[in-house]
């Protein structure tokens, strides 16, 4: 494909599917084609940090837990896999544990299990129940502030520190929005 020529390309869908998109188009006043655009444009634009090949080990985790659950199940990624797409190629200073893969994987397919495994207590005034936005939350903060949030360390936070702005999640941010191509505002 050259230059901004548009290219057909052929999807299956379910049919609940293509009624819900029929629906929703006819509620927006957009083409079908148009809301397919839309969550396929909105889909790689969640995933874009997949879609550069320099991002690796601990700067995919932004990417990977803000895809949430729906993105490991969709997918089957079960432990090895993400351990591949994360780690692979990645600087061993740089690389998730195991032990959180293992728990980023498990929030897609058996969140309860997943929450019992989070030795972190959550973060005062976060109640943990299972299955809740509270304890996504706890996944996520334990996630962010091992990988993305220390200092001093030899992990992204510290030796990147120049290069990124001093918010780590305005920084994933960032780049982000650097590997996906889109200037920042």
């Amino acid at each position: 494909m050259k230059g901004n020529r548009k290219q057909a390309v052929s999807i299956r869908l379910s049919s609940s599917d293509v009624r819900k998109m029929k629906v929703l188009a006819k509620r927006l006043g957009v083409r079908d084609s148009d809301v397919l655009r839309y969550a396929l444009k909105a889909a790689l634009n969640q995933l874009a940090g997949l879609c550069d090949p320099d991002v690796k080990g601990s700067a995919l985790v932004p990417t990977v837990v803000e895809a949430g659950a729906d993105f490991v199940r969709y997918f089957e990624l079960d432990a090895a896999r993400l351990d591949a797409i994360i780690n692979a190629g990645a600087d061993t200073t740089r690389h998730v544990s195991h032990d959180d893969i293992a728990l980023i994987s498990m929030a897609g397919s058996q969140p309860e299990y997943a929450m019992l495994r989070l030795r972190r207590p959550a973060p005062e005034g976060v109640r943990v129940v299972t299955g809740t936005p509270a304890s996504v939350d706890a996944l996520r903060q334990h996630l962010y502030q091992k990988y993305l949030y220390r200092d001093g360390d030899e992990g992204w936070g510290g030796r990147h520190a120049d290069s990124y702005a001093a918010e780590p999640v305005e920084a994933a941010a960032d780049h982000l929005e650097r590997a996906s191509g889109v200037a920042s505002q």
